[in-house]
């Protein structure tokens, strides 16, 4: 998709059915803010949210928190949980284990040096093990559990020697391994690349994907380019986008945009160049048919938008 396509899918989008609309209220975190969240979970019978938390001056120093739902788009701090120094949690499910995944940023001298995933894994949510790292400077590491039992992995390298190769400032990877054991630097580095899905200047990676009932991918992501504006710094401009991935052909089907910053609430950005950015968390089905899609809103809150189901398959 073109940078034109998408500023025409912009125009589009205005007239997109926006069902509902909210921005989570966090309890127990005041003074911090709290977004890109993990897609909101069940576990042992209570629903959850892992969200990053962090003050709204600083950047690089976050941590990510579970939060337990108490109402209507309200979640409270478990206070007596682990907190883990990531970035961007998410949650996947995978052979009877919850993974627990985010960004580590490392420093040296105060100043960023690089970082890369950290995974935790077990049953427990009050005991979940640190078992791998991901590589050096790629975020958007994704797992899902696929029709045969073996596990899908999504890689989002984004470098230069990508965009000579590609054309797009980064690629999305898929591999497939049995165990979560195998998840190594390795098989994440050499996931083959799935082409096609962004243009020259754009970049994005998968946020969440879900086993549909043919046994090909639905998958939840976002796209990314940067808008210039004259005499400011060029906007960082973030959508939602969903398409349907088949894991045996690689093809890829029916990608479109499902959500910009315009649908959700109006809020702040943490910066003036992220005033366009939704970060992308997930869906979450509804008993109507229709799907609550969460995200990130500029850096500073999660919101929820109420849409039509994006996949043409439906879920398993």
């Amino acid at each position: 998709m073109s940078i034109k396509e998408i500023k025409d899918q912009f125009e589009l989008e205005k007239n997109q059915k926006i069902y509902d609309s909210a921005v989570l209220t966090f309890h127990g975190t005041e003074g911090f803010d709290v977004y890109n969240c993990s897609l909101p979970f069940t576990w042992d019978g209570k629903e959850y949210i892992y969200g990053r938390v962090e003050k709204r001056d600083e950047w690089a120093r976050s941590w990510a928190r579970l939060f337990e739902k108490t109402g209507k788009d309200e979640y409270t701090l478990v206070k007596d949980h682990m907190i883990y120094q990531l970035e961007d949690p998410y949650i996947s499910v995978v052979q009877g284990e919850i993974v627990l995944g985010g960004t580590h940023v490392r420093k040296r001298g105060g100043a960023v040096d690089t970082y890369y995933g950290y995974f935790y894994r077990g049953k427990d949510l009050k005991d979940l093990v640190y078992f791998t790292t991901g590589p050096d400077y790629m975020k958007d590491i994704r797992l899902v559990e696929l029709a045969d039992g073996r596990i899908g992995v999504f890689s989002r390298p984004r470098n230069e020697e990508i965009e000579k190769k590609y054309g797009s400032a980064s690629v999305i990877g898929f591999a497939v391994i049995s165990s979560l054991e195998e998840l190594t630097n390795e098989v994440i580095e050499s996931a083959e690349p799935i082409l096609g899905i962004f243009d020259k200047g754009e970049w994005g990676g998968c946020n969440q994907v879900y086993l549909l009932a043919d046994g090909t991918l639905g998958v939840i992501g976002h796209q990314c380019y940067t808008q210039p504006v004259e005499g400011e710094k060029a906007l960082a401009v973030y959508v939602n986008i969903s398409f349907e991935f088949d894991p045996r052909t690689f093809e890829v089907k029916n990608r479109k945009i499902i959500g910009t910053r315009s649908c959700y609430p109006a809020g702040p950005a943490k910066v003036p160049n992220l005033i366009d950015c939704t970060f992308t968390s997930g869906i979450v089905m509804r008993g109507d048919g229709k799907a609550d899609l969460y995200a990130g809103i500029g850096d500073t809150m999660e919101g929820r938008i109420t849409i039509e189901y994006p996949f043409c398959i439906p879920l398993k």
